[in-house]
């Protein structure tokens, strides 16, 4: 059930997770990482239905960076591997809950086998009308700037854009999260105080809710909290009150 200290009127439209952790949770446990992995998945329905249940229009959450490529073959296998098993199976829950399913990220990079399956879920979610669900898959911040910059640039090559008319506005449309709006909460678990090449241009006035659980121990309970802090604040975007 939804906090009753929540006021609807004031939900942040996109909220953005670092999902920090699961290997910390695995060795508490004395287990390997993919332990780890495996028992976060509970916690991504649990922040997913919370979200949905409330009215959230935008999750995303921070899945695979590309820095992540860099760990241990046998733990990027089985990061992998898990991906496709969790969409297989929680596809059903995705519809049920009418929450679309996306992507940012450089999907080409993953395996052949995952990215079918994350294409056949986002096609199957594509007419879902509620919460969208944004997984950043091979993801960093730094690379999608660099990739915005590039496909600008060759607008300006080809004519398409004036250098005079590149502000703000027109940069965002280049970016991945181009039809979504910027993140009002940013929540990260584990205790960790970074933002770790995450969104870097959108989250510049976001509110950000640093707590020391981990991930694999996040509840829609912990949603609620960061929620309701957030919501204590006063967003003044550089300007006084």
């Amino acid at each position: 059930m939804p906090n009753e200290n929540i006021v609807k009127e004031l939900l942040p439209k996109h909220i953005a997770i670092i999902m920090d952790g699961n290997g910390r949770w695995a060795k508490n446990k004395g287990a390997a990482r993919i332990f780890g992995h495996r028992n976060a998945i509970t916690a991504v329905r649990e922040a997913t239905e919370g979200c949905a249940e409330l009215g959230v229009e935008y999750l995303t959450l921070y899945a695979f960076s590309t820095e992540n490529w860099g760990r241990p073959p046998e733990e990027v296998l089985g990061l992998m591997e898990l991906l496709v098993a969790t969409i297989k199976r929680e596809l059903k829950t995705l519809l049920k809950n009418n929450v679309k399913l996306t992507t940012i990220g450089d999907t080409d990079a993953l395996p052949k086998k995952c990215r079918k399956q994350l294409l056949e879920a986002i096609e199957n979610t594509k007419d879902n009308t509620g919460l969208t669900l944004v997984l950043a898959l091979s993801y960093s911040g730094r690379w999608e700037i660099l990739r915005a910059v590039k496909r600008l640039a060759s607008d300006v090559k080809d004519d398409k854009l004036n250098i005079e008319d590149i502000n703000d506005e027109n940069f965002g449309r280049y970016l991945s999260t181009a039809n979504m709006p910027d993140p009002e909460l940013l929540i990260r678990t584990s205790g960790e105080m970074r933002i770790s090449n995450f969104l870097l241009w959108q989250l510049a006035y976001t509110e950000i809710y640093f707590t020391p659980k981990l991930w694999p121990d996040f509840r829609r309970e912990d949603l609620h909290e960061a929620i309701i802090s957030y919501q204590k604040r006063e967003r003044r975007f550089g300007k006084i009150s």
